[in-house]
């Protein structure tokens, strides 16, 4: 199986076969790992961090090392001529023409597609904002996978900021692929994205069920189970019994228990300092309960008072590992792309998926990304990023970033096909009404408002195609 030249940009872009590919090369690299050396030689990964990162960038840097090939890197966004005003596209072109692969994080989300677009080599995404880190991620599975040897079936909660944090969000994704049911149990205040919630809901084939706070048992702390993501490897009923499922699950026991911080770095100063104190906390008082007896307790890292360190020296702790999984996953990772290794397996990995392709909506006018933080809002970049969003629904109507997956909801809408083509039948209409349906999607315009869709109807504004 050959990744030769592509992207990873997210984890959608490996398949399930994939995946599994490369988990066993990473058997193979993790079993020798000298006989590695020259695979790689005469190839240069640019690592081109703008957030800072310990494991991440030294992982990759390592990998490539014991691969033999050579790193260029930057670590400072203010020692580059971003800090000048260079857009992220010239920046990729010109990296792109030093190196042969590109390793990139960044703090806006959607960064990475960009680079990806625009640099003609290889580029890996090491974390785009709070979207998502997709090689933290194969770092996850191929843990689960060596202490289970499966993630079909598994039962496995993520805890502690599932709305920032975006090592959650490409687990979750994979998790929901392979079968895995996912208990959700976020801080307060931090549950999951309502776009995430909307992906778990439409393309995957399992239940995704609202189940309140939990205090699970009469002496117990809080287990703040929000919601609760059911495989179709379940039995049917437990899906259509979220009550009962919950407790079938929590009886049945945690199979991994996934904590990550909170992410301070993207949320507003808070003005209450208690808030942080009522963060989730894993300790040895937590993990007494029957449901955790043998679970596997992993963390990204870093951590900050979210995980005690108490358990570091429980058997089932697991974080330590999980890091040191970083350098083989990233070795065969790194080797595929490049081209150095083609890996060959015989068997077929089902995926729980639903494959859905949206239509598109370009217009270099109208709407804009929602989230701030998109790469497609900053000053920079808007120069060549045009906004483009897949339409994932007409009822409610609603747009999903192609960069960042965050949705927004027209109040608007008109056909570019009105009727007669005269400038009387030239109208616009609420996007809930009847008409939305009717509207063509090659022939769809969206307004960011009212004032913009009644400009369009009197002909002094203008929708423009690409």
């Amino acid at each position: 199986m050959s990744l030769t030249n592509r992207d990873l940009v997210t984890i959608d872009d490996l398949s399930n076969e994939e995946m599994e590919a490369l988990f066993c090369l990473a058997d193979e690299m993790a079993d020798s790992t000298d006989a590695q050396y020259g695979l790689c030689r005469g190839k240069i990964m640019a690592t081109l961090f703008f957030e800072p990162s310990t494991r991440t960038r030294l992982s990759f840097e390592a990998a490539m090392l014991r691969l033999g090939g050579s790193v260029i890197s930057t670590v400072d966004v203010g020692a580059t001529s971003l800090a000048k005003g260079e857009s992220i596209a010239d920046m990729a072109k010109v990296v792109g023409s030093y190196a042969d692969i590109i390793v990139i994080r960044h703090p806006w989300e959607g960064a990475a597609k960009v680079v990806a677009d625009y640099a003609g080599i290889p580029v890996i995404n090491a974390g785009d904002g709070g979207h998502e880190h997709p090689t933290q991620t194969l770092c996850d599975l191929y843990t689960i996978r060596k202490e289970r040897q499966t993630l079909k079936g598994l039962r496995i909660a993520l805890w502690g900021d599932l709305k920032h944090g975006r090592t959650i969000h490409s687990l979750i994704y994979a998790l929901a692929r392979l079968g895995a049911s996912i208990l959700f149990c976020p801080g307060s205040g931090l549950e999951l994205p309502e776009h995430v919630m909307r992906r778990l809901n439409t393309e995957y084939r399992g239940e995704l069920k609202k189940c309140g706070h939990l205090n699970h048992g009469p002496d117990r702390k809080l287990f703040p189970i929000d919601a609760m993501y059911i495989t179709p490897t379940s039995h049917h009923q437990l899906a259509m019994l979220p009550d009962i499922s919950l407790n079938v699950e929590l009886q049945a026991g945690v199979d991994a228990l996934y904590v990550t911080r909170l992410q301070k770095e993207r949320q507003a100063p808070t003005t209450d300092p208690q808030e942080r104190k009522k963060y989730p906390v894993v300790d040895k008082e937590l993990l007494k309960g029957k449901e955790f007896e043998k679970t596997l307790v992993m963390h990204p890292l870093p951590r900050v008072d979210e995980l005690a360190y108490e358990i570091d020296s429980d058997p089932r702790s697991k974080y330590f590992k999980q890091a040191a999984h970083g350098i083989p996953v990233r070795m065969a990772l790194t080797a595929m792309l490049l081209g150095a290794r083609v890996v060959s397996i015989s068997s077929k990995y089902p995926s729980f998926a639903h494959k859905v392709e949206y239509p598109i909506y370009r217009r270099h006018s109208g709407v804009r990304c929602s989230n701030l933080n998109c790469v497609s809002n900053q000053e920079t970049e808007t120069k060549y990023i045009k906004p483009e969003f897949t339409i994932v629904s007409d009822e409610p109507l609603t747009l999903r970033c192609i960069y960042c997956q965050h949705e927004l909801y027209p109040e608007y809408v008109a056909s570019s096909d009105w009727h007669q083509g005269t400038l009387e039948h030239k109208k616009y209409h609420s996007a809930r009404s009847r008409w939305t349906k009717k509207i063509r999607p090659e022939n769809l315009i969206v307004f960011a408002s009212e004032d913009e869709a009644r400009a369009w109807q009197s002909g002094n504004g203008a929708c423009t195609k690409e």
